[in-house]
Parts: structure tokens; C-alpha cells; sequence
């Protein structure tokens, strides 16, 4: 697939931007990956980039956002940090490849088995690696809550809570992207990625 220009970068919908990384997904899950000339790919790009997504992952190697929706070189916007929490830096990178290059949909994706929700869940202690699970302690709170106290706590769970507590900072702590999500100009989802089988469940 040739990279995307300013005008084709122009045509595609919020909701197309996601029906490309649906598509994609389809593709990796099947196995049948569209050819890629790499070499080609960074000519293309190497005067301009026209990314139509941004992916927020987890920095878990199991979950490369590039593979994982079958695109390649200047297709999308990856971001990656342990448990796709947001932050501050997070946030303006969102309101760069969205507000000034011209991204059209954000997708946060949680992944199955996530080392960072567990990490929350057993109120790790390490380092720099407590303040950041500490941002996911509230969508274990959601969790551990909803299961009246007897439940087993399923991990997975606690992840995709995340993802949607992921969603909401995003809205109410970027005026940019508010503003720009409520005027149709992006889109904003969620996924969770099963490590088991490759496919990404989309919450629409």
C-alpha cells in the first residue's frame, strides 16, 4: 500500500480510519498480509508523513500495533507505554498527530495478560514502575468493586476498564481533542488484544 498523501490523508472518515485498522486486524488474524515494500515505503514517506491513526498500546513485544493491524511504514501514529496509560507528553503527541498532522481516529488497545494490570493489581513496588501503576490502581478499584468482594478478579477485566478510563482522561484532559472528537473532525475507540489469537476486540 503507497503512503498517503495530504489529500488522501484529507478523504478518510474518522470511522474509515477504524474500518482500516478492523480490516487490518482481519488480515493478521488470517494470515493473508498485504505485500509491503519497505524500501519503497521509506522513499515514499521521507518527505512528509500522513499517519491516518494513532495507536496508544502497551509496550508488551507481543503487541506491535504495526503488525498487529498489518500496516507499515508512515501508516500510523504508535504510541507505547506499560498499561497505555496517558500522561501529559502522551497528550500533546495526540494533539500533534491529530491537530497538526491530521490523524483521524485514536485508538487506545489494552492487550490479555498485561504485566502492567497485574503489576496494579499486586500493588507492585519498584521504582519508577510505582508511580505508574498507580494510574491503573482506578480501574482496579471499578473492578474490584463490581465483584462484591468474592469474586475472583479477573486481570483481563481490570484491562479493559483501563482502556475505557484511558478514553475518558484522553477526552477531559485534552481541550484539542475534545473539541476536535465533538466536532466529528476524530474519532476515539477502544480494543482489547487477545494474545492467545492475535484478533483485537473493538468497542466501538
Amino acid at each position: 500500500m503507497k503512503n498517503k498523501s495530504k489529500d488522501t490523508l484529507d478523504l478518510i472518515s474518522p470511522a474509515k480510519a477504524l474500518a482500516l485498522l478492523k480490516e487490518g486486524n482481519q488480515r493478521f488474524v488470517k494470515g493473508k498480509l498485504n505485500e509491503k515494500n519497505f524500501q519503497q515505503q521509506i522513499q515514499d514517506s521521507s518527505e512528509g508523513q500522513y499517519p491516518f491513526a494513532v495507536v496508544l498500546g502497551c509496550v508488551d513485544s507481543r503487541v506491535s500495533p504495526e503488525l498487529v493491524f498489518d500496516k507499515g511504514v508512515g501508516d500510523i501514529f504508535s504510541i507505547r507505554i506499560a498499561g497505555n496509560i496517558v500522561n501529559e507528553d502522551i497528550l500533546g503527541s495526540m494533539e500533534f498527530a491529530c491537530n497538526v498532522v491530521g490523524s483521524k481516529h485514536i485508538l487506545v488497545l489494552g492487550h490479555t495478560s498485561c504485566g502492567a494490570i497485574q503489576g496494579a493489581y499486586d500493588d507492585v513496588k519498584l521504582g519508577n514502575l510505582t508511580g505508574l501503576v498507580e494510574k491503573i490502581k482506578p480501574a482496579v478499584q471499578v473492578v474490584r468493586d463490581a465483584s462484591s468482594g468474592w469474586m475472583e478478579i479477573d486481570i483481563d477485566q481490570i484491562a479493559e476498564e483501563n482502556v475505557h478510563q484511558t478514553i475518558e482522561q484522553i477526552k477531559q484532559n485534552s481541550p484539542v481533542l475534545k473539541e476536535m472528537f465533538d466536532n466529528g473532525k476524530i474519532g476515539i475507540s477502544g480494543g482489547m488484544y487477545d494474545v492467545s489469537t492475535g484478533e483485537v476486540k473493538f468497542f466501538d
